[in-house]
């Protein structure tokens, strides 16, 4: 009797079809949510109120990004906002002493400051890839055990208290700084996300990730270093995260010991909302774009109703579960596609 294969390319259809189905999911969640504020709200949709929108969801796609990089390996980084306190705090220190030694080459002490934040980010990462994938430590407890570390560095650093000081040209630049009458912070965020792109679509390390993420062991059998991968994630995910620990600094204007609390729980709902499987080998980069743009259109609107800051945390939580359950009916819908 002959066996009937299916095309493969009729199975590969019918997947890509169910992961426009999310997307669309979440692009139908985003036109929800503005018409529900701006029916309740009209200065939602001001001009104004957009571009408050568009400034501050830079911040969370900057975070979100380097959060993917290790979500996709099918690991954790709950120290991003740890990671973020220790870059505001040692970047402002080093601007601020570097000022001090140069006064008449500000932008110097600013190269300097902000060379000095992503060394500490990559730092961070670098610790954390060691933990998960040369000691085996479970990147939930090793991530949770370095945000209490991080945290700590910082809080004995500043004793709790924010750092003044930091260069007037740093936050002009990096929070008020236009180039084509575009904001500086967009148009970093924007060359993250196409060089993330291409290093995730278009290069053997991008594929390398996914593989890992996909299945650990069969990519070490098919001679992928997956300790290699595993460490420059973490590095990665490090110094995308310091990135947005620096545009937040000079956002805020002061070195915070305190800055990125609420990050890890924010950028994980937008990843997860964005189709970044918590399971690893899943997510695209702009799915989670628009994952923070959702969260970040979801806290304007609540802002501007008056919904209490306590009250926004539960929101944001049960959004976070919400996308993991979405996550789970995904992953079962796909199984089923295999199957068939």
């Amino acid at each position: 009797m002959w066996q009937t294969v299916k095309c493969p390319m009729t199975l590969l259809d019918r997947m890509g079809k169910s992961v426009l189905a999310v997307g669309s999911i979440l692009l139908i969640l985003l036109i929800l949510t503005i018409v529900f504020f701006a029916s309740i709200e009209p200065r939602f949709l001001s001009l104004q109120n957009v571009f408050n929108v568009a400034r501050q969801s830079v911040y969370l796609m900057v975070i979100s990004m380097g959060v993917m990089l290790v979500l996709i390996t099918g690991n954790f980084d709950l120290s991003i906002g740890s990671n973020v306190a220790l870059v505001s705090v040692v970047s402002t220190l080093v601007m601020i002493n570097a000022s001090a030694a140069y006064p008449n080459d500000p932008g110097w002490a600013v190269a300097l400051g902000m060379a000095a934040g992503l060394g500490v980010g990559a730092a961070v990462g670098l610790f954390n890839g060691i933990g998960v994938a040369v000691l085996n430590v479970n990147s939930f407890i090793m991530t949770l055990g370095s945000l209490s570390i991080v945290f700590g560095i910082a809080l004995m650093i500043t004793g709790g208290l924010p750092i003044y000081g930091a260069p007037k040209q740093f936050i002009e630049l990096f929070s008020y700084g236009r180039l084509f009458e575009i904001p500086v912070p967009v148009i970093i965020a924007a060359g993250l996300f196409a060089i993330l792109l291409i290093l995730l679509d278009w290069t053997p390390f991008g594929r390398h990730l996914y593989a890992v993420g996909s299945n650990r062991r069969a990519a070490r059998l098919s001679g992928i270093n997956t300790t290699r991968i595993l460490i420059l994630a973490n590095v990665l995910c490090g110094v995308v995260v310091a990135i947005g620990g620096l545009l937040l600094t000079a956002r805020v204007g002061t070195g915070e010991p305190r800055l990125g609390e609420d990050l890890p729980l924010t950028a994980l709902t937008a990843c997860v909302l964005g189709g970044v499987s918590l399971w690893g080998g899943t997510g695209r980069l702009g799915g989670v774009i628009l994952g923070a743009l959702f969260i970040s259109l979801l806290s304007n609107g609540m802002n501007l109703i008056g919904v209490s800051s306590h009250a926004q945390i539960g929101v944001t939580g049960s959004a976070l579960i919400l996308a993991v359950v979405a996550d789970q009916v995904r992953l079962r819908l796909i199984g089923r596609l295999r199957v068939d």
